[in-house]
């Protein structure tokens, strides 16, 4: 039996447009596989039916090849648009490594392939204690890192790469994602990113990208 491919997707940053990138590589990898795109923990949302829904979720939901029910995506969704394990205290509720870990137990291998994305930057906490990286890093996924075009991430990108290398983690590669608002210099930047960073250069994302006309270099368009 082929075993699941499971990338979690981190960002330098929030608002680095790591839902963007992550539909993209989701309707880019579901060209030859079955794929799934999970948010297991989202905060700001609105309420659909009675139930609170995420629009990031609910993007990753729309662009896997597979239709399960949002509340698996999503398992941990709060309405504010705060940090998540402020959002959790607020609601008494307490954001453990252990429920996550619960939540995939229940929800892996429903796909070849199964995409994870993240909540903020690497060092997202879940309580006072553990951090959503704890997860990725008990889970042993291959981690992907969306890198933000902005003022700031060279700094940002360099320092997340150093973290999830000390985490004992196999980076698959990194995504230059070309933000709406036009960064100065943007070639150069990208240029000595490309010569910095000592892990594979998947792709460049542009603003308005449609997935018929990108490739994600290296990226397995299968599970293996």
């Amino acid at each position: 039996m082929t075993k699941q491919a499971v990338y979690f997707v981190t960002g330098t940053d929030t608002d680095v447009g790591k839902t963007y990138v992550s539909a993209l590589l989701l309707k880019y990898l579901s060209q030859s596989a079955s794929v799934i795109g999970y948010k297991p923990i989202a905060a700001g949302a609105e309420y659909v039916n009675g139930e609170l829904h995420n629009d990031d979720a609910v993007t990753l939901r729309n662009a896997s090849s597979e239709l399960i029910d949002y509340q698996r995506i999503n398992p941990i969704c709060f309405e504010p648009p705060i940090a998540p394990h402020i959002a959790a205290e607020k609601a008494n509720v307490l954001l453990t490594v252990e429920t996550l870990n619960q939540w995939w137990i229940k929800e892996q291998d429903n796909s070849d392939i199964a995409l994870i994305e993240g909540a903020g930057g690497w060092r997202l906490p879940l309580n006072n204690s553990e951090y959503l990286s704890d997860f990725v890093r008990v889970q042993n996924c291959e981690v992907i890192v969306v890198v933000g075009m902005k003022l700031g991430c060279l700094n940002h990108a360099l320092l997340t790469i150093e973290a999830i290398k000390a985490d004992g983690l196999r980076i698959k590669g990194w995504v230059a994602n070309q933000l709406h608002e036009p960064m100065a210099f943007y070639d150069d930047n990208l240029a000595y990113l490309k010569q910095s960073i000592d892990v594979p250069f998947l792709g460049e994302v542009k603003s308005d990208q449609q997935v018929e006309n990108i490739e994600f270099f290296g990226l397995y368009t299968q599970a293996t």
